[in-house]
This record gives structure tokens, sequence and C-alpha cells, in this order.
């Protein structure tokens, strides 16, 4: 019987000429999985840019969409928490295969375990031009005022404006742990566990793999499916939440 719940984050597909290669290895992993999946989340940017029309789908990742869909058929329970870069999927995903879409942090109890779990952008308010921005972007009102222009001029903008976020951020060298109090992510949790208990916090976002203590709790980032093939796993059997690279094996464990 199914009974592991794998976390997955961060592919960005349609950035980058690999783009149709990070999806199919993608696509091969979740049909490796399906066996034992019972949960699967996929914690944020899975799409470098989404925007859901009434009318028009996103050309491209037809592969991903298509085995999440049957995946949902199989009985797995899927859970989206969109990230900075696919916040407006809106219902797209809950419509066409039933995904549970999560816009913010959750706290959610697995096979006796509590988790908190979230994309991770704009947590411990460190960039506040950031936390403008992310309150622009998610403003019922400019998504409408968006979704009036064609799809021709949004996507081509808002790909260049991906592509240009992504490399600043590769120029300034984040890709490793910055320490404590530069973490966001880890700030935010060290504030709400100071609130509640948590056995784990699971994050995407800073495409930095990694599993620490966090005071009582162990905290677990994802890593990322754009440049590394990462991905956690959660055991009931024995409560271990492990995270692997898909070609290395084993990172780290807990």
């Amino acid at each position: 019987m199914a009974s592991l719940t794998y976390f997955v984050s961060d592919a960005h597909l349609g950035s980058g000429g690999d783009s149709l290669q990070r999806e199919r290895e993608l696509c091969r992993f979740l049909d490796g999985i399906k066996g034992d999946c019972r949960r699967l989340f996929l914690l944020g940017d899975m799409f470098d840019f989404w925007f859901t029309y009434h009318y028009t789908v996103p050309r491209g990742h037809t592969r991903l969409l298509g085995k999440l869909s049957e995946l949902s058929d199989l009985g797995v329970e899927l859970h989206f928490f969109i990230g900075n870069h696919d916040m407006w999927l809106f219902d797209y995903l809950e419509k066409e295969m039933g995904a549970v879409m999560h816009n913010d942090p959750e706290v959610m109890e697995i096979d006796g375990q509590r988790f908190l779990i979230g994309h991770g952008d704009g947590q411990g308010h460190l960039d506040k031009n950031y936390d403008l921005l992310r309150r622009i972007f998610r403003s019922r009102l400019n998504q409408r005022l968006f979704a009036l222009l064609p799809a021709s001029w949004t996507f081509p903008l808002a790909n260049r404006w991906s592509d240009s976020n992504k490399e600043k951020h590769a120029r300034q060298d984040t890709l490793h742990y910055l320490g404590d109090d530069r973490e966001g992510i880890v700030r935010y949790c060290k504030e709400r566990l100071q609130q509640e208990h948590f056995d784990y916090c699971v994050f995407g976002h800073r495409h930095t793999p990694l599993v620490m203590p966090l005071g009582n709790a162990t905290y677990v980032n994802t890593g990322d499916w754009l440049l590394n093939r990462n991905y956690a796993v959660f055991n009931p059997t024995d409560h271990s939440l492990k995270l692997y690279d898909l070609q290395k094996g084993e990172i780290a464990g807990c």
C-alpha cells in the first residue's frame, strides 16, 4: 500500500535551454514513485511563469501536467504551494487534477507528525522591496488588470523579468546557506516555533538542499530541480525525512 510522502520544488520549467530535459527527468521520477507515493507536495516555482487565463493554457509542460493527472487518478494526494514565479496558477491545477492549492505556509499533520510546509518566498521579511512587490503581484485588482493583456505580451515580458532576476541572485552568490540571521525562512520558522511545536519545517525557494536541527524541530530545504535534481521523502514507518539527489542518492536525513 502506498505510504510515502514526497516533496519537490523549484523546477522552473520554461526557463533555460534544458527545460524539456528537466521536465522529462521529473516525469520519469514521478513515474518511478507512483507505486509507493501516498502524497506529493510540489513546493512552488515548478513553472518559471504561469498565468491562468480563462480560455488560454500556456504552451508546454504537457508531460508534467499529464503525469500529475495520472498520479491523481491513481489516488495520490496532490498539494501545490504557489511560489514567487507561479503565483498566478489560481485554480487551474485544482480543477484539472484535484490538486489542493496553498497560497501561504500551512500546518499539516502527516502520519502523526506536525509539519510546517511552504514555498518560502517573503518569509522573515528580510527584503522590504520584495515584500512590496509581492503585495503588488498578489493584488486581485492587479491580477484582473494583467488578465486584460494578451498572452503574447505578458509571457515574453514575464520571462525576461524572470531570467534577469535569476541572474541577479546568481551574481550575489546566494546559493549556499547564509547563516541563521540572513535566512528568511529560518527566521520565520524560529518565530513560529516559539508559538507552537512542529516536528518538521519543509520549504523550497532557496535552491539550497539542507537538513538541519532547529530547536526541537528539523528544518529541511528541498533544494531544486533546476540545477540539481533534489527531492525529499518522509517515511511514516520510522518518521524519517530524507533528502536525495536523483543522481547521487541520499544527501542527508533525520
